[in-house]
């Protein structure tokens, strides 16, 4: 799995606000939008095109479009939604599948709940927005559910990674056989006892919603 972690002055600025636990939710949905759109711009580098030639006002000018199949969005529920709008101001063309993934809190597993993907992944290049990569299991989990679907190539954007996550899903996903590449704005320290990223900032999911009681 390649690992990218993204350096640009602006990347980290808005990643330092999204720390502070004085910023509220509005504001932090706003910045999760413009830091994805960041990320999304490196993470897309290997989008597939194809050669096109278009008129302009002077001569036909030789360029390049996005080939089919389209390129698939996949928001891991629910913290995934507040990456959705980021990716898609980039990559409008693109169609969005949803998968809805929990994690049990005792063993860190994670399993399915929900899906709304194509049953045949079959050529697709698959961009999974999760915003936290902590003990991995989601994440890896999803990975596999869209590879065992026919993706063959897959892109992960987080916010933040830890290396724990990163150790686990290269682990769990030695024999993948595909392109897999992993987009982060920061790897951080490690994991706490209860499975958080450190420093981190703190649950993604109410920090984007607020606390769903």
């Amino acid at each position: 799995m390649q690992i990218l972690v993204v350096d640009h002055p602006l990347v980290a600025h808005k990643l330092t606000t999204l720390r502070d636990e004085a910023t509220d939710s509005p504001t932090f949905r706003r910045l999760t939008e413009e830091l994805v759109t960041l990320l999304a711009y490196e993470a897309t580098r290997d989008v597939r095109t194809g050669p096109v030639t278009v008129p302009t006002p002077v001569a036909d000018a030789e360029g390049v479009k996005l080939t089919s199949p389209k390129p698939l969005v996949v928001p891991i529920l629910r913290a995934g939604l507040g990456m959705l709008e980021g990716m898609t101001r980039l990559l409008p063309t693109a169609e969005v599948g949803f998968l809805g993934m929990i994690r049990n809190e005792e063993t860190l597993d994670a399993s399915t709940y929900a899906e709304r993907l194509p049953e045949d992944l079959s050529g697709r290049q698959c961009y999974v927005l999760d915003p936290m990569l902590a003990t991995g299991g989601t994440l890896a989990a999803a990975i596999q559910f869209l590879v065992d679907r026919g993706a063959d190539h897959i892109t992960a954007i987080c916010l933040l990674a830890a290396p724990e996550g990163v150790e686990r899903i290269e682990r769990e996903l030695t024999d993948l056989n595909i392109p897999c590449t992993l987009v982060v704005a920061a790897m951080d320290s490690h994991l706490n006892e209860k499975g958080y990223i450190v420093p981190g900032l703190g649950d993604a999911g109410d920090r984007l919603y607020g606390v769903a009681q």
